[in-house]
């Protein structure tokens, strides 16, 4: 066990769940977030399609998931959630993922990773508890193309759609046994005090100044028309 843990602690995934992360990576970690939706969604051939951006009822970024495959293989991830509201998008909440082999990019570079909520049980019930895509929660690869004609599938099954973006290329992707949990300690430090995931991704608790412009920037793309 202690030489696995060695070989986890070299790829860069042990130290991030054995600590919470300070204020300047949080930032960090929204800014780069909010970069991410920007980079993609400006690319309208590779960009989520407009019939799913204006259903999107939560998004999460994970921005550069990281892989090892040492004895065993697996990623880790540290990413960021908001839900839409009746007042707008919500405060930010930190998540982790984590998960078996599922043929990631081996090696420094990460994979970014976008999940989109399309029902109401979404991503904002479902992070109540420690959840498993395809087990717990029904996910499919989103389609890709801002004027796609996306399969009726996700719309009768799918919770979640799933896409990554790997060397500049964005596409669905299958993460099937990876495990979404709430970072409480993250979320904590962003804040400066403890609020439960239900009452900020309800839109009850105002978000810190640090994550304005991630929302500004999900709220441009991911508009509805129900609420313009």
């Amino acid at each position: 066990m202690r030489k696995i843990l060695t070989l986890l602690c070299i790829a860069g995934i042990s130290l991030p769940v054995l600590a919470a992360s300070d204020k300047a990576t949080l930032d960090e970690r929204l800014e780069s977030s909010r970069t991410i939706i920007e980079q993609i969604m400006q690319t309208p051939d590779k960009s989520i399609p407009d019939s799913i951006v204006k259903q999107a009822t939560c998004i999460a970024v994970v921005p550069s998931l990281k892989k090892a495959a040492f004895i065993v293989g697996g990623q880790y991830g540290q990413g960021v959630v908001t839900c839409r509201t009746g007042r707008g998008w919500s405060g930010p909440v930190f998540i982790r993922m984590a998960g078996g082999s599922l043929g990631f990019q081996i090696g420094g570079q990460g994979t970014d990773l976008v999940l989109v909520a399309v029902n109401q049980k979404g991503m904002q019930d479902l992070l109540k508890n420690k959840f498993k895509i395809g087990g717990d929660a029904a996910a499919s690869a989103g389609p890709v193309g801002r004027n796609a004609q996306a399969s009726t599938d996700w719309k009768l099954n799918a919770e979640l759609l799933t896409y990554s973006r790997s060397k500049g290329l964005f596409a669905g992707v299958d993460l099937d046994g990876t495990t979404v949990s709430q970072n409480t300690e993250d979320t904590t430090t962003l804040y400066g005090a403890p609020h439960t995931f239900d009452e900020i991704l309800k839109g009850n608790v105002l978000p810190p100044a640090d994550a304005k412009p991630f929302l500004r920037t999900v709220a441009k793309y991911f508009h509805s028309t129900q609420n313009q």
